[in-house]
């Protein structure tokens, strides 16, 4: 960061553009916290309006607010949820981080724009899945809260009761719940559905996460007997399965399916489309007023028929393409967001210099630095 020398790092915090996101990238918390590092914050007016976030609750935790122009003008840091359009950065300091989730396979001209703009552009959403960065990760703290929400929206859109209940009128069976993809969101989806007192199965490509269903209460589906496939991709993430692997679990899958009252899916491959899990007619097998809630529809879907950002129903099976489940639990996913980015700064502020500094080499700064001297410097992202 090439902030002038002596006095402090001003960063801005901008309202977020993109329809229908709720978030905001630095709440009164945070905003409080880096100004005890030394820091000098500027916040759009209105920015944490979404999250509930009232402009006189940042000013009160030490921050200036104005409208945008303001606000950037000099600014050595700019914090987003999404990446800003880079007209809006327009007056921040040269060499200035754009730090946010950024969806470089999808935004290339916006990366293009940061690079001229002489802008070091940060993806959060690139941050590496060690110890030391833990505290940093944005789809860990995003993907809990949307495993969550997708086993509440599932329930809400849901005509039956989820636990088991015994009544002078008869019993109601518990309803079936079928986790496709055990990471973080698949995770908290299983644990919320067993706190509802669903009876939950689960499934996943890498075989190490057999442990981890069974330890939340819930039923493994594994395909058994294909040698070789683990299904783990670098950095902890799935891989892509075999043709032998994806025919297996199709067949198994079908069996299952059809015997669940609520699918929910989870499974994205960084940098890829989603993968393709459930068919049009493995949704026409499921009972009528089953529902299928599609946690990847922005990457493609993993359901066949999944819309993004609309509930369809197809066989007489609701399928929840929301967005972003997150957004959907505005004040949390704000106060986690914005927790990992100052989480990042402060492990980087160098007391000396007064500001953060991103050593070269650094195997995090190697992993989440998009843009830098002009123009895009990522090796996923230059051919």
């Amino acid at each position: 960061m090439n902030a002038p020398a002596g006095g402090s790092p001003k960063i801005a915090v901008l309202r977020e553009r993109a329809e229908g996101e709720t978030r905001v990238a630095a709440t009164p918390e945070t905003v409080k916290k880096l100004v005890a590092l030394g820091a000098r914050v500027a916040v759009e007016t209105g920015a944490g309006a979404g999250a509930t976030l009232a402009d006189t609750a940042y000013a009160e935790a030490g921050a200036e607010i104005g409208e945008a122009g303001a606000v950037v003008a000099g600014a050595d840091i700019v914090l987003g949820v999404q990446g800003p359009d880079p007209a809006l950065l327009t007056g921040a300091a040269p060499g200035a981080w754009v730090v946010a989730a950024h969806d470089p396979f999808g935004t290339r001209a916006r990366l293009d724009g940061y690079g001229t703009a002489g802008l070091e552009a940060l993806a959060m959403e690139f941050m590496p899945r060690i110890t030391r960065a833990q505290s940093m990760d944005i789809l860990s703290s995003q993907s809990n809260l949307a495993g969550y929400k997708a086993v509440l929206e599932a329930a809400n859109a849901y005509g039956r009761a989820f636990p088991m209940m015994m009544t002078a009128a008869g019993t109601v069976a518990a309803a079936r719940v079928f986790v496709m993809g055990v990471g973080v969101a698949g995770l908290q989806a299983i644990a919320t559905a067993r706190r509802l007192g669903a009876q939950v199965s689960a499934t996943d490509v890498r075989a190490a996460t057999r442990e981890q269903i069974q330890s939340l209460g819930a039923k493994p589906i594994f395909v058994e007997q294909v040698a070789g496939i683990e299904g783990e991709g670098t950095g902890g993430y799935a891989g892509e399965m075999s043709p032998e692997y994806q025919a297996a679990q199709a067949e198994l899958v079908s069996g299952h399916i059809a015997k669940q009252d609520v699918v929910i899916t989870t499974a994205l491959i960084p940098g890829r489309p989603a993968p393709r899990l459930v068919s049009d007619a493995q949704v026409a097998s499921m009972r009528a007023g089953s529902v299928i809630v599609d946690l990847a529809v922005e990457q493609g879907g993993n359901v066949e028929g999944a819309v993004a950002g609309e509930v369809v129903v197809r066989h007489g099976v609701s399928i929840i393409g929301y967005p972003a489940l997150a957004r959907r639990l505005p004040a949390d996913a704000s106060a986690l967001f914005s927790r990992n980015l100052f989480n990042f700064l402060s492990a980087f502020w160098d007391k000396e210099a007064g500001r953060p500094v991103l050593p070269d080499g650094d195997e995090i700064g190697d992993a989440i630095r998009l843009t830098r001297g002009g123009r895009v410097v990522h090796p996923r992202l230059v051919s």
